[in-house]
């Protein structure tokens, strides 16, 4: 079941459960009907079902008696613009004057706004098409409440412009004016909404919305989760294990109790692998200020007890990932016989990728206040998964569900790490051992860099056969990482199917012997959500391994790219094996492959792909599907005689079908671009006797504008709103790093196969 096709607008001006939301005028919601929960539970599961979700509404639409529209935005804002995005598509099927709607924030409440997680590139996909109903509805009641106070049907009158009209005789009312009555009316049926044509829309696709949150930003006015000031409040930091499952032996806080300004030092208890979302536990220490926590850390005596992830390292734990790609694993796609058929090819290619740990590297590290009044604790945070803060605070403090508040801060970038709120947990444990003083609990940049959720690492190995005309006829890949599930439970020590979904098993080529094994690969820290998540080691190693079978048959690597490709056609991924589970509707999102097609030519036509270059001037191209987008890239490098390194010109291809604001579309595409490039060129998380070894922006490394490229070139591919929508956030950052590679190649004669290149271009 499609979630965004089963919700319903239901109009609450009369009910109680708005708690803090105006109930006067016109209240309307989306969400699932009873009659869903038999569809929604198996498709979610019990453990995943947000409780109460089937049974109650979303509140997205208040119209005040003033003419005042508030719009709640349920999902987070990080920078990619939902805030906005969302309550304009409301605006625009309202026909609302954007001047004249508010954005309100909402708090975490699965009962009232649902799924409030702010990941997977879903939340203008998901909510596109209910945040249209919603918009809609409100304009239909309107109009249904204009035309009953002028006795006149209801086919004479048009809302236009936060004003209801009888064309006849050129009467307005205001919606302010008829939201009351509007209020007394039942919602329309879904076949009784009379939604917009594209060519009607006044906000969606036009790209002239500025950002709601942009003047508060602009001028420091913006609250972030580390601005948060309560009144008594203090703040704190954390020594936590520097293995993953290490734990306190015993600590001697007596020196950092000497610290001007230190109040007192807690011991956290820690939580054994797998952790989920809870604290490393360790020893905090709070005081008055920041500095002083800090200074009182340095002065803590601790002895640790690593436990069994003490010998964790990073080049050790790379020779047995190869080992295990190099033997047979877990199946998990099969198609023909690849073992007789790479015996009897003409010509074998055989390569290995690897993509070390990443870290997410917010600007704003994590950071939380909590404060807990007569029972009840409120946190404030900068949180991607606003209910799975709420739960785990509630759980672990032992306070009901409905006395604990989360207040969602904007996030200063988040990229998956958020989505972990380990750190809003520890507030509220701190704040609970200070008899509910407000405590606030800041991460140091060495903090967020040494205990992160980390990107998987990952060996990709991939052999071909090739024919006497170089094309492949056997293809086995094997991809070996730790899985994120193994926070959640005990190891599976497989990729589960959401990360085998992530372009591995649905690799679209039309080669007739295929394989694709997963070997076991254990996880020795804490893995975690990163932008595009698996996409980026399997984009990497199967877009580098095209244009190293193009180069073995002499072949141009756009032209065996798309013969690999071949011709147009939808492929229904149940159809690629049935033991995939494939977490979207194949139904209502094959992939097109005449998509795929469509932007690399696009990219390349627009890179001027086959032009002569200079000498130490490459191209390269790569192209991938993920969250439903379709993206190819044409990196341009120049290659010194030192090996320095720098990037003219990417050209950006992207269809993610209709944009709804396309301005936000470029900006995380450009983002998109240098995060990706950055991943390439910089960015590893290494681990010597389980500790990881960097520590901050000098060693940590991520793309400076020295790195970024001169010129990003971006070609929207236009799409049709009658079609489901595809992502934006995430899918540009996994063919950055092959393409980069590939023009490399092009550049050099030298091929990358492990990341990141730093030094490899040394003369």
């Amino acid at each position: 079941m499609d979630q965004e096709r089963t919700l319903e607008v239901i109009n609450l001006s009369r009910r109680t459960l708005l708690g803090a939301i105006p109930a006067a005028g016109l209240v309307l919601a989306v969400g699932l009907p009873p009659s869903a929960r038999a569809d929604a539970a198996p498709r979610y599961g019990a453990d995943s079902m947000p409780h109460g979700w089937v049974d109650n509404p979303l509140v997205f639409v208040t119209i005040a008696t003033d003419g005042t529209v508030t719009i709640t935005c349920h999902r987070q804002e990080m920078g990619q613009g939902v805030r906005t995005s969302l309550p304009m598509v409301v605006a625009d099927e309202l026909d609302a004057d954007w001047s004249r709607v508010r954005v309100r924030q909402a708090q975490a409440d699965e009962v009232r706004f649902g799924n409030q997680d702010t990941d997977g590139s879903r939340s203008v996909r998901h909510f596109f098409a209910p945040m249209r109903r919603c918009g809609a509805a409100a304009r239909t009641m309107l109009e249904q409440a204009a035309a009953a106070q002028w006795g006149v049907p209801v086919t004479e009158v048009a809302a236009g412009l936060h004003e209801v009209i009888h064309h006849r005789t050129n009467r307005k009312l205001g919606y302010g004016a008829l939201a009351t009555a509007a209020s007394q009316l039942p919602v329309p049926a879904r076949d009784q909404l009379r939604l917009k044509t594209p060519a009607q829309f006044r906000y969606i696709g036009k790209g002239q919305v500025k950002l709601v949150d942009g003047p508060d930003i602009v001028a420091g006015r913006g609250r972030y989760g580390i601005d948060t000031r309560l009144d008594g409040q203090l703040y704190a930091v954390v020594a936590r294990p520097a293995v993953y499952g290490g734990k306190v032996v015993s600590h001697d806080a007596s020196a950092a109790l000497k610290v001007p300004g230190v109040v007192r030092v807690i011991e956290i208890p820690g939580t054994p692998p797998p952790s989920e979302f809870q604290p490393l536990g360790g020893i905090a220490v709070v005081a008055t200020n920041t500095w002083a926590a800090i200074q009182g850390r340095n002065a803590l005596k601790i002895q640790w007890d690593d436990g069994a992830n003490a010998s964790y390292d990073s080049t050790a734990y790379k020779a047995s990932l190869e080992a295990a790609a190099r033997a047979p694993g877990q199946v998990v796609r099969n198609r023909g016989d690849v073992a007789s058929a790479l015996k009897a090819a003409a010509h074998s290619v055989q390569a290995e990728y690897y993509v070390p740990h990443m870290t997410q590297a917010p600007m704003e590290p994590p950071a939380a206040t909590a404060r807990i009044v007569d029972g009840r604790c409120e946190v404030w945070a900068a949180v991607q998964a606003p209910q799975a803060t709420h739960d785990r605070i509630s759980k672990r403090l032992g306070i009901p569900a409905d006395r604990v508040t989360v207040n969602v801060t904007l996030l200063g970038g988040g990229f998956g790490r958020k989505s972990k709120p380990d750190y809003a947990v520890e507030a509220a444990l701190l704040s609970q051992a200070m008899n509910g003083q407000p405590v606030k609990v800041t991460w140091t940049r060495e903090d967020d860099v040494q205990h992160s959720y980390y990107h998987t690492v990952s060996l990709e190995h991939l052999e071909a056969g090739l024919d006497a005309a170089g094309r492949p006829v056997a293809w086995l890949h094997r991809s070996a990482a730790p899985s994120i599930r193994s926070i959640f439970g005990p190891d599976p020590k497989h990729e589960q199917p959401f990360e085998l979904g992530m372009g591995l098993v649905n690799v679209p080529f039309a080669i007739p012997n295929l394989r694709i094994e997963n070997p076991e690969a254990a996880a020795h820290t804490r893995i975690g959500w990163y932008r595009s998540v698996s996409n980026i080691p399997h984009a990497f190693a199967i877009q580098s391994f095209v244009c190293e079978l193009a180069a073995a048959a002499r072949r141009d690597p756009k032209d065996y790219l798309l013969e690999l490709i071949g011709p147009a056609r939808k492929v229904d991924p149940r159809a690629l094996e049935d033991s995939w589970n494939y977490t979207e509707s194949p139904t209502l999102y094959p992939l097109d492959t005449g998509r795929l097609r469509r932007v690399i030519e696009t990219a390349a036509t627009a890179a001027g792909w086959g032009r002569k270059l200079p000498a130490g001037r490459g191209l390269g191209i790569a192209a991938h599907y993920s969250f439903l987008a379709y993206v190819a890239v044409v990196v341009e490098v120049a290659v010194g005689a030192k090996g320095e390194l720098s990037i003219p010109r990417v050209d950006i291809a992207f269809d993610c079908g209709a944009q709804v604001n396309p301005e936000r579309v470029r900006a995380q595409l450009e983002g998109a671009c240098v995060m990706g490039l950055g991943n390439a060129m910089l960015s590893q998380i290494t681990f010597k006797a389980g500790r990881v070894e960097q520590s901050n922006f000098n060693d940590y490394q991520v793309a400076r504008m020295n790195v970024a490229p001169r010129e990003i070139r971006l070609h929207m591919i236009p799409g049709d709103f009658a079609l489901p929508l595809g992502g934006v956030g995430e899918p540009g950052v996994p063919p950055m790093a092959p393409a980069l590679c590939n023009a490399i190649f092009a550049a050099t004669g030298k091929r990358i196969r492990s990341l990141p290149i730093a030094n490899q271009l040394g003369a």
